[in-house]
């Protein structure tokens, strides 16, 4: 509403801005003179938008348009108010009678601020939106000096600070995972892998055949949409299911030849498909064989021995043992970054809490459930299980930081997908079978 050139000026009342306004003159009259059109203070046309200075006293000055001059008796004035004064109310919404202020006087209004301490007013009681004017600052770049701002077009409101209504804890990302989903999901996980362990071990090696295929499922289907590689889901699954077959029922040997044959079927599918990043995208499917269907045959190998439920309770707890125990002291005693660059969670003291809880459930476990183990090669089984567990941690987190995602997947609530469950617990099961297998035997 700046339509007028710089003068001092009055804010208006309904739409709260200042406006400029400048001592009238009246229009050109044939033969009288000082009223010739172009006169300074004549008003004929609001193209021009001449910069509103403020001073160091306040954080905006803007003005109004002029108030037509009442050409009777003025009763602040009086009678012989001289031509080019200011007459009238000085807010539209204000009776006629009300006193006005000079031309040469301004009011100046200070920007919003949502930490200025209220104004007091008469009685002790703070000014309607006194909050809102704050003393401008000491080093304010205006203070003791005019500064020129834009005007505003006409009928543009002033901006002004808006104050936060969201507080500050509510706008904070929560981090972490859904406890009450992760601990049901967990629950129900187990008992599916109790009962079929110790009910019909074929049922849970039918559980360890689905976990691989969404597995590599998951794992082919993120390379897919973040980097463009196509490994072929078809082979892989297949061949995945064929090398925990054979290793639970013919042992390693047969287990090795099945990924060889993998790796040659991933080739031979993906010639159906233009030659462009055919080296790549094989790469990706080999390694994706190794990575997820042939680790998890160690878990059906060790299934195979006539105390395989056992050796299996084993290996899990001293998995997950190595994670609680990692966590839970990590949190708690936490300081120094295992590797901030990979996992920033990870601590060395949470390292440290995961290794000794892991040795502890390994010596008990070994001493009462495994027929010939002794305490001690539990503890060596549960330190070397709470190293390969963080190493498969982050090495995951380092598939998925190159993919750019947080999770493999979102089949299990508040753990993620399959694959991050299974990042521990892969590089795991070698070790495990193997210690096993040099303790006790196979």
């Amino acid at each position: 509403m700046n339509d007028a050139p710089d003068a001092p000026g009055y804010w208006g009342p309904s739409d709260q801005q200042y406006q400029p306004y400048r001592p009238y003159q009246p229009a050109a009259e044939p033969g009288v003179p000082g009223t010739a059109a172009g006169d300074p203070g004549h008003r004929t046309g609001h193209s021009q938008q001449p910069p509103v200075y403020w001073g160091g006293d306040a954080e905006q000055t803007q003005v109004m348009p002029p108030v037509p001059a009442d050409p009777g008796p003025d009763p602040v004035e009086g009678p012989a108010r001289e031509a080019g004064r200011l007459s009238g109310p000085l807010f539209r919404d204000e009776q006629p009678a009300a006193a006005v202020p000079g031309a040469a006087e301004t009011v100046v209004l200070r920007a919003v601020a949502d930490d200025a301490a209220p104004t007091p007013g008469p009685g002790g009681q703070p000014y309607p939106g006194a909050s809102a004017y704050p003393a401008p600052p000491q080093n304010h770049p205006a203070a003791g000096q005019p500064h020129p701002v834009p005007s505003f077009h006409p009928g543009q409101e002033t901006p002004v600070a808006q104050p936060d209504s969201q507080p500050q804890q509510q706008r904070k990302q929560r981090g972490g995972r859904n406890l009450q989903a992760a601990i049901g999901v967990g629950v129900g996980l187990g008992a599916v892998i109790i009962a079929s362990l110790f009910v019909v071990k074929a049922f849970f090696l039918v559980v360890v055949m689905a976990a691989v295929s969404v597995g590599v499922w998951e794992l082919t289907s993120r390379l897919s949409e973040r980097k463009q590689i196509k490994a072929p889901l078809v082979p892989l699954v297949a061949g995945g299911i064929a090398m925990i077959a054979t290793g639970y029922w013919s042992g390693v040997q047969w287990a090795a030849a099945s990924l060889a044959l993998t790796g040659l079927a991933v080739m031979v599918w993906r010639m159906a498909e233009p030659p462009e990043n055919y080296l790549r995208d094989i790469t990706a499917g080999v390694f994706t064989a190794f990575y997820v269907p042939f680790l998890a045959t160690f878990v059906a190998m060790m299934l195979a021995a006539d105390d395989g439920a056992q050796r299996i309770v084993l290996f899990l707890i001293v998995t997950i043992c190595s994670d609680t125990g990692a966590y839970a002291v990590g949190y708690k005693f936490g300081r120094t970054k295992l590797a901030p660059t990979i996992s920033p969670g990870k601590t060395r003291e949470g390292l440290a809490g995961g290794i000794a809880l892991s040795m502890l459930a390994g010596a008990l476990l070994m001493q009462l459930i495994i027929d010939d183990g002794s305490w001690w090669q539990g503890l060596i089984l549960g330190g070397c299980a709470a190293v390969t567990a963080t190493l498969g941690d982050l090495g995951e987190s380092m598939i998925k930081r190159d993919l750019g995602i947080k999770d493999m997947g979102t089949l299990l609530p508040g753990h993620g997908g399959i694959m991050d469950r299974l990042d521990s617990l892969l590089p795991t099961a070698p070790v495990v079978w193997l210690l096993l297998a040099a303790f006790v035997g196979s």
